[in-house]
């Protein structure tokens, strides 16, 4: 069905839809290549919100040589007026002769109704190919827009013995500097970066991208039932800084968090402390986030992997003893049988350093399930 030549254009693609990783939320990142006669003629990715669609971009470079040439784009092309028209038809207007795609776009808005619109207009549809890496490019995206919540990562560091401070919670470092940059990285493709209100007074946090670059720094969430943040903390000086609490009264706390640009909202659950699953469909929802990542203690690890709401843990292992009074990396709940135990998939397993990087999955995603 697909050629060796369909199989390099579309990674290159690919490669380009992976320029806009730390920019393109909350859309999707995209890539595209437009050839004609073996050769590119055309190039280009999504590159921020509002503005062009890598389809747009690749039409520009190529101008005329578009005529009669092959597209390949990593993901569907749109068909609606968004912020932006309609890819769809620039391509037929474009004259473009055959469209392939890495894979369909879930989007209700979108979902079949692109490459419908491309067959009408006698434009050749091949859709498949490279699909799931094209999948892992954009499973914040998916998740968000099939499940009303974004891709969830729980990112942990900890000693070869899995504890995560000492008992009086000194924690700093315990891995080693490829690792911290590493983190970087994770938080730089993530919306928001998640914390508990322990981790902010025992660490006093930034949560900003600081050793690579990047044009966007994630919203910061502080997980604070009862509104205890201080106001001298680091992560209010500058970004914006979301407040999840139960904490129903304190009038005079909330007005002054104001004053600092925070935005706290109320979501307490029947136990009093915030509805973590609420809190997730609302970061999808509202804020159209499509990846949060979690670095927090053992208290909010452990509740957020007892609800259900983790898809993947990036567990960073030192090689270091820290002994059995030290913090452990999830509090759950308590096991009575090892049937209940929860099985991790492992994606990846590399050294970044002198330290073990391990990427794993606490549920299937339904995608490479199949």
């Amino acid at each position: 069905m697909f050629s060796p030549t369909d199989y390099a254009f579309m990674a290159t693609a690919l490669r380009l839809a992976e320029k806009g990783l730390y920019s393109t939320t909350p859309n999707p990142r995209v890539g595209c290549v437009i050839a004609r006669n073996g050769q590119i003629v055309g190039s280009g990715w999504h590159e921020r919100t509002g503005q062009a669609h890598a389809e747009i971009n690749a039409l520009n470079t190529a101008g005329e040589a578009a005529r009669g040439a092959t597209a390949y784009v990593t993901l569907e092309p749109c068909s609606h007026y968004g912020r932006t028209p309609p890819c769809a038809n620039a391509l037929i207007k474009a004259g473009i002769a055959r469209v392939v795609i890495a894979m369909e776009d879930p989007n209700p808005l979108v979902h079949g109704r692109g490459c419908a619109l491309l067959k009408q207009a006698g434009v050749t549809v091949q859709a498949g190919l490279l699909q799931a890496e094209a999948h892992a490019l954009n499973v914040g995206f998916i998740t968000r827009v099939t499940h009303k919540k974004p891709w969830v990562r729980l990112k942990t560091a900890a000693s070869v013995d899995g504890r995560i401070a000492l008992k009086n919670g000194a924690s700093q470092w315990i891995t080693g500097e490829a690792a911290r940059q590493d983190g970087h990285r994770w938080r730089a493709r993530s919306c928001a970066v998640v914390t508990g209100i322990g981790t902010v007074k025992s660490d006093n946090p930034q949560l900003t991208v600081r050793h690579i670059q990047t044009s966007r720094q994630p919203k910061r969430i502080v997980v604070d039932s009862h509104l205890a943040l201080p106001l001298d903390t680091q992560l209010l000086q500058g970004g914006e800084v979301i407040i999840f609490t139960a904490n129903t009264d304190n009038q005079e706390k909330k007005v002054a968090l104001a004053k600092s640009g925070v935005r706290v909202i109320v979501l307490p659950d029947a136990e009093k402390r915030v509805d973590l699953k609420q809190m997730m469909t609302m970061l999808a929802t509202d804020f159209e986030m499509n990846e949060v990542l979690v670095e927090a203690g053992s208290g909010l690890n452990g509740a957020l992997v007892d609800a259900g709401l983790v898809d993947e843990m990036i567990i960073f292992l030192a090689p270091h003893l820290l002994g059995n009074d030290a913090q452990g990396m999830l509090k759950l709940t308590e096991l009575v049988c090892l049937e209940q135990k929860k099985t991790l998939k492992i994606q990846d397993l590399r050294m970044v350093g002198q330290d073990i990087r391990i990427i794993a999955r606490l549920k299937e995603d339904s995608f490479y399930s199949r």
